[in-house]
């Protein structure tokens, strides 16, 4: 990359990565790292590797005529998916189509000389393509690991940075893509949207990467000095840590992505998200002096950052911050929805 980005790090790269390594050496750094041919050898890389319409009859051989969801932006416009100048819509427009359709017109765009830009996004492989699970070994995760598998499908775009909440494993089957990272620290700088109404899914940047305006974002300078950039050909994969902030740009003409998504932790959690949004509700707009004395009680009772909270008492004591069992479940969700649901 060029202009501000010229000197910022790049993400670390591992080769001959297996299960053992990955376990015990990548995941407890908690950063990115670049699993070099971590996926070369799979069926659609190989089909890849001879033509960009071969790996695309692989995907419809194994494709239904349930339609997908997907982008599709002007020509000319750079295949930056974004809000539009007064947040009221976005730069593009939302469509279905059959997968192979899709495939089809992605496969046309690439003799146009100002082509529309194509990108779908998230697509439910065992909705839409489950034989490809079957010739496809899903590299790195245990089999009785929950997992979410998905399909990226484009031409040349940008998808404005984001976390997701997910560990992500991002295997690179055609094409090639640039990953442009930070860690959840960054947040002040990156001039995150819309919380609730967002591009794909997640909160994102508002930033242009390409051409960011320092005087409407002027943090956005310390962003750029700690960001890290990790570079994939086809048969590569990323790993990103959950919260990791990644900015994804597809550099050719026809890309496919496929990505692990997968959580760690007991089956009960769900997102923190819905914390924040509780939060409106009890803390946000507190007197100060209250809120910050609430930040003392979560930071001992939720973060445990001075030990157990409760190492005092026995866990017959503890109600329902005792260890979780299914009757102090229960008790949670009870009091919870009589509280959210009281008028």
């Amino acid at each position: 990359m060029s202009g501000p980005w010229t000197d910022a790090a790049r993400t670390r790269i591992w080769s001959q990565v297996d299960r053992e390594t990955f376990r015990n050496e990548i995941q407890p750094l908690g950063r990115p790292a670049i699993l070099r041919g971590l996926v070369a050898n799979w069926p659609a890389v190989q089909a890849a590797s001879r033509s960009p319409e071969d790996v695309s009859l692989l995907l419809k051989s194994v494709s239904g005529d349930k339609p997908v969801d997907y982008f599709e932006g002007p020509p000319g416009g750079g295949g930056r998916y974004a809000y539009a100048p007064d947040m009221k819509g976005f730069t593009f427009e939302r469509r279905k189509a059959k997968l192979g359709d899709l495939l089809d017109r992605i496969l046309e765009a690439r003799s146009m000389p100002a082509p529309p830009s194509l990108y779908a996004g998230a697509v439910n492989v065992p909705a839409h393509a489950p034989a490809l699970l079957e010739t496809h070994a899903l590299p790195l995760l245990e089999d009785n690991v929950e997992k979410l598998v998905s399909l990226w499908i484009g031409n040349q775009g940008r998808t404005p940075a984001h976390w997701d909440l997910p560990q992500n494993l991002a295997c690179v089957i055609a094409g090639r893509r640039r990953f442009t990272l930070f860690a959840t620290d960054q947040i002040p700088n990156l001039y995150i949207g819309p919380l609730d109404v967002t591009i794909a899914g997640q909160p994102s940047s508002l930033v242009d990467f390409h051409n960011p305006d320092f005087t409407a974002y002027p943090r956005f300078r310390d962003a750029i000095a700690a960001a890290e950039i990790a570079e994939l050909e086809p048969g590569d994969a990323l790993y990103m840590p959950s919260l990791w902030i990644h900015h994804v740009e597809a550099l050719d003409s026809f890309g496919v992505m496929m990505n692990l998504w997968w959580r760690e932790g007991p089956s009960h959690l769900v997102t923190p998200f819905l914390t924040m949004l509780h939060a409106l509700l009890t803390l946000r707009d507190l007197p100060v002096r209250e809120r910050e004395a609430w930040r003392v009680l979560f930071e001992h009772y939720i973060f445990e950052m001075n030990g157990d909270p409760f190492a005092h008492l026995p866990d017959t004591a503890r109600g329902v911050f005792g260890e979780m069992t299914p009757e102090r479940l229960r008790v949670i969700k009870e009091h919870l929805l009589r509280t959210l649901t009281r008028a």
